[in-house]
C-alpha cells in the first residue's frame, strides 16, 4: 500500500524526491521553514530549473498527492517515513556542515518524545553525508525521545542535475543502508515501483551506504581531472585529445562516460563531495592521495584556460569579452562553484570587461557580480563588439551557432571554447581562431603549435 512520506527540505533533491515518491502514488508533506517557498511550491512555481520536474509536481498538486507546509510537527506525526532533504554545505576545512541535519533529528525526538503513540517512523537520510551520520542522527532522537520507535537508513541520492527526474523514476541501483529488517521492507516497497526493469537495490550497512555516495562522486570527479590532465598533455606534445579520448573510451573496461575534456567540473556535489571525503579520510588518519589529485587538478583547470586568453592578448585591459555559459555544466541553472565564475573572475582581474549570456543562470550571476558583469539578452547580442567570445557551458544552442553572424559581431574573430564543441578545422575554415581544450590552436590558415 502507498506510504504517506514527509520530506524535510524542498531544495533541489527534497523537491525531486517528493515529487517522484508522490508520481508513484504515496501521499507526500514537503516540509521547510521559507515560507516564500512554500507559498510558491503550492502555485505550482518550482524555484530550480530541472527539465520535466514541473509536469510531475503540477500533476500531483492537481491529484493532491503532494502538499507543501511550514509545519513539521504535524508532518512528522502523519508520516510513515521521513526524507532528511537538507543542506550540508561545506566549512571552511572542507567538512560538510551537519548543523541542519542534527538540528531536524533532535526537533523530530522532540516531537516523538511528546506524542508516546505516534508509531513507528524510518528517518531516512537523503543528503550526501559523512561516515557516522546515521548514527549521530539515531543518537540525538534517541537522547530526546528515549522511548521512541524508529530506524535510521541511509538513503544516498544518485540524481544528476538535468537528469535528475530520470534518475529517479528508473534509478540504475538504489542503495539502502540499514541493519533493520523493518525498515529495509519498507524501503524496498517504496523504490519497486522504479525497479521493475530489473535494476538492482542494494542492501548494505549505513556507513558503507555513507562511502558509497562519496565514492561515487569522487570517481565520477576523477574521471574528468584524468582527461582534463591528458588534455593537457596533448597540447604539450601535439596530440589530439579527442581521438585519445575515443580509443580509450572504446576499452570496455573505461567507458565513454565523463571523458570529455573542459574547464574543469564544479557544482553543488562533486567539489563540496571531494573536499568532504578528503577531511573525513583525514579525521580518521586516512590519506586518499588519488582523490587529492583529482581536486588539485581541478583548481588548476580554469586557470590554465585563462591562460590562453592571456597569453593571445597579452594585456587584457578594457577589452571586452563575451561569455556563453555560466551554469556549471548544461541542462541547469545551477552555478555553484562553475568554472565559468573562476575564469570571469579572472578577466575581471585583470582588467577586462566582461558580457555574459546563459539561458537559466543569468539570475545566479547576477547575485553574485551585480553591475560588476554586463549580462546579454541572447547569444548574438552578447557577442556584438566583443573582443572575443568565450564558451564555458555546453548548452545545445552554442552548438551550431551562425558562424558567419559571428564574424559580423566579434572584433576579432577568437573564440576560446571550454567545452570543445566545434571541430576545429571546420571553425578554422569559417575563418576564426580557435582555442580549445587539449587539441591544436587553429586559424584560417595555419596550425598554430
Amino acid at each position: 500500500m502507498p506510504y504517506t512520506i514527509a520530506v524535510i527540505g524542498t531544495g533541489y533533491v527534497g523537491l525531486v524526491t517528493g515529487t517522484c515518491f508522490a508520481e508513484s502514488g504515496c501521499q507526500v508533506n514537503c516540509v521547510d521553514i521559507d515560507h516564500k517557498k512554500i507559498d510558491m511550491l503550492e502555485r505550482g512555481e518550482i524555484p530550480i530549473y530541472e527539465p520535466g520536474l514541473d509536469i510531475l509536481l503540477a500533476r500531483n498538486i492537481r491529484e493532491r498527492r503532494i502538499k507543501f507546509t511550514l509545519d513539521l510537527e504535524r508532518s512528522v506525526l502523519a508520516s510513515d517515513v521521513i526524507f532528511l532533504c537538507l543542506p550540508t554545505p561545506p566549512g571552511e576545512d572542507g567538512s560538510a556542515d551537519l548543523k541542519y541535519i542534527l538540528g531536524v533529528a533532535e526537533q523530530i525526538g522532540t516531537i516523538l518524545h511528546n506524542n508516546p503513540s505516534a508509531g513507528y517512523k524510518a528517518v531516512v537520510d537523503k543528503s550526501t553525508v559523512p561516515v557516522g551520520t546515521s548514527e549521530l542522527v539515531r543518537d540525538t532522537i534517541r537522547r530526546n525521545a528515549p522511548g521512541a520507535d524508529f530506524d535510521v537508513v541511509s538513503n544516498p541520492e544518485f540524481l544528476r542535475e538535468g537528469y535528475a527526474v530520470e534518475d529517479f523514476m528508473r534509478p540504475e541501483r538504489v542503495v539502502i543502508g540499514t541493519q533493520s529488517k523493518r525498515a529495509e521492507e519498507i524501503m524496498r516497497e517504496l523504490y519497486e515501483p522504479y525497479v521493475r526493469s530489473g535494476n538492482p537495490i542494494f542492501v548494505i550497512s549505513e556507513r558503507s551506504a555513507e562511502i558509497a555516495k562519496y565514492a561515487a562522486n569522487s570517481f565520477v570527479a576523477m574521471r574528468i581531472s584524468f582527461i582534463n590532465e591528458m588534455a593537457n598533455f596533448c597540447e604539450q606534445v601535439g596530440a589530439n585529445i579527442d581521438d585519445v579520448r575515443a580509443a580509450i573510451g572504446s576499452d570496455s573496461r573505461i567507458g565513454k562516460k565523463y571523458l570529455y575534456p573542459s574547464v574543469g567540473y564544479g557544482g553543488s556535489c562533486f567539489p563540496k563531495d571531494v573536499r568532504a571525503i578528503l577531511k573525513s579520510a583525514a579525521d580518521n588518519s586516512t590519506t586518499l592521495q588519488v582523490i587529492e589529485s583529482v581536486e588539485r587538478v581541478n583548481k588548476e583547470q580554469p586557470v590554465r584556460f585563462f591562460e590562453k586568453i592571456r597569453a593571445h592578448f597579452g594585456d587584457l585591459t578594457g577589452l571586452r569579452f563575451a561569455v556563453w555559459g555560466l551554469a556549471y555544466k548544461a541542462n541547469t541553472d545551477d552555478v555553484r562553484e562553475s568554472p565559468a565564475f573562476v575564469i570571469i573572475d579572472q578577466l575581471l582581474a585583470a582588467g577586462a570587461e566582461v558580457i555574459a549570456y546563459d539561458p537559466e543562470a543569468m539570475e545566479g550571476a547576477r547575485k553574485k557580480y551585480g553591475r560588476t558583469v554586463t549580462y546579454g539578452a541572447g547569444m548574438y547580442e552578447t557577442v556584438r563588439n566583443a573582443d572575443a567570445l568565450v564558451i564555458l557551458t555546453e548548452w545545445n544552442e552554442f552548438r551550431n551557432p551562425d558562424f558567419e553572424r559571428l564574424r559580423e559581431c566579434l572584433n576579432n574573430h577568437v573564440i576560446f571554447d571550454g567545452r570543445n564543441l566545434f571541430n576545429t578545422a571546420e571553425v578554422a575554415a569559417k575563418h576564426f581562431t580557435y582555442y580549445s581544450v587539449g587539441r591544436a590552436t587553429t586559424s584560417a590558415d595555419k596550425v598554430v603549435e
